[in-house]
């Protein structure tokens, strides 16, 4: 085992980490591997359900929950930047790609996730990311750059604007074996509680199956 990551996350919001990828951190930390987590806002601009009375509160709660969630996980890489929720798109791209690529330099990982060009829901922040993380994995040596995860999903994006942009997953894991682990992970973030009742609505074989596209593969 070396210093060098196998898989960095590098998410716009606590809770982008969990639906999606939380199994498939469970193991390859279980085979012995290193990986980590970027969270570009401390998600300050989502919905409270009454657990909060304004953005720095829940901010605070947020950064609790995902404490709480990556003690589930096992992940001790983490580093949670402050830039504005909701409003990465406002932001200078290449402020983004300066921690994006700082964060890739120093971890040097074997490979990379973040969110496809569509932001699988749209979501400007998960656009950004996209677009950030693309930009300075597009500017390595093709022989220097990690491998490119984005998240995928089997089912098309219920928005018919954002179906152009879909790319249908070419890597299936399967983490059934995790399944409570994953289950208590999801629920270690109280303050997102509908996000997890839509996405378990929308996409239940995804607690099971974790599902990518790798860029060229």
């Amino acid at each position: 085992m070396t210093d060098r990551l196998k898989l960095l996350l590098i998410v716009p919001h606590p809770d982008d980490e969990v639906y999606g990828a939380s199994g498939t951190l469970m193991d390859l930390l279980e085979e012995g591997h290193r990986c980590g987590l970027v969270t570009l806002t401390r998600g300050e601009a989502g919905r409270t359900l009454g657990l909060a009375e304004g953005p720095e509160e829940l901010a605070r709660m947020r950064q609790a929950e995902l404490k709480a969630c990556l003690d589930v996980i096992g992940l001790t890489v983490h580093e949670q930047h402050t830039f504005p929720d909701k409003y990465l798109k406002d932001q200078p791209l290449e402020e983004l790609a300066r921690v994006t690529r700082e964060a890739m330099m120093r971890h040097n990982p074997e490979i990379v996730l973040t969110f496809p060009p569509n932001g699988s829901n749209g979501h400007p922040d998960h656009v950004t990311t996209h677009r950030a993380v693309r930009e300075v994995w597009e500017a390595l040596p093709p022989e220097n750059r990690p491998r490119l995860w984005y998240y995928a999903s089997a089912t098309p994006p219920e928005r018919e604007d954002l179906r152009p942009a879909w790319l249908p997953p070419n890597l299936r894991r399967d983490v059934t074996r995790h399944i409570r682990r994953k289950l208590q992970a999801i629920a270690c973030h109280r303050t997102q509680a509908l996000s997890t009742v839509d996405f378990i609505r929308k996409f239940p074989e995804r607690i099971t199956e974790e599902t990518f596209y790798e860029v060229g593969g």
